[in-house]
C-alpha cells in the first residue's frame, strides 16, 4: 500500500527510513525542513509492507521552462533491509501515475556522482536519461 504522509506523527515514522538518505539530519532539523516544504506543496509518500514503512519518495509538482509542468523526485529511499524486492520501482511507477493524472509530461530527479547503483535502477529499469548536470554554489 502506498499513502501519502500527512502530519507529523506520520513524518516522525518515516524519519528512520529517510534518515538512511539523508544521514545529515537529525530528527529536529528532518521535522523543520519539511514543515517548510510540506508549505511549498511537497508530498512524502510512503510505501507500506505489512504495516511498516520500507520505502519512501518525496516529490513535488511544478512548472518550468525546462521540463514544463512535472513532477519532481527530490528523495527515493528503500530500507536497506528491503532492497532489491522491487519497491523503488512500485514507488516510482506510483509516481509516473500520479504525474500523469495531474497532467504533467515528465518526472525529473537527480541523484549524486557516487550513487552508481541508483543510475544503473533508474537508467537500465526505469527508463530514464541524463540530460545534464546539476550545479550548485554554496553561499
Amino acid at each position: 500500500m502506498i499513502k501519502e504522509l500527512a502530519g507529523e506523527t506520520q513524518w516522525l515514522e518515516a524519519y528512520p527510513v529517510m534518515n538512511e538518505l539523508r544521514t545529515n539530519l537529525d530528527q529536529g532539523a528532518y521535522l523543520g525542513l519539511l514543515r517548510e516544504m510540506n508549505a511549498q506543496g511537497y508530498k512524502m509518500l510512503a510505501l507500506y509492507d505489512e504495516g511498516r514503512i520500507v520505502a519512501l519518495a518525496g516529490v513535488i509538482m511544478m512548472t518550468n521552462f525546462y521540463f514544463g509542468k512535472h513532477v519532481f523526485v527530490y528523495d527515493l529511499v528503500t530500507k536497506a533491509s528491503e532492497r532489491s524486492k522491487g519497491h523503488g520501482e512500485t514507488l516510482l511507477d506510483y509516481v509516473h501515475q500520479y504525474a500523469k493524472e495531474n497532467g504533467c509530461q515528465t518526472v525529473a530527479l537527480e541523484s549524486g556522482f557516487a550513487r552508481v547503483d541508483a543510475h544503473r535502477f533508474y537508467e537500465t529499469k526505469m527508463g530514464y536519461r541524463k540530460p545534464g548536470f546539476s550545479f550548485t554554489k554554496t553561499l
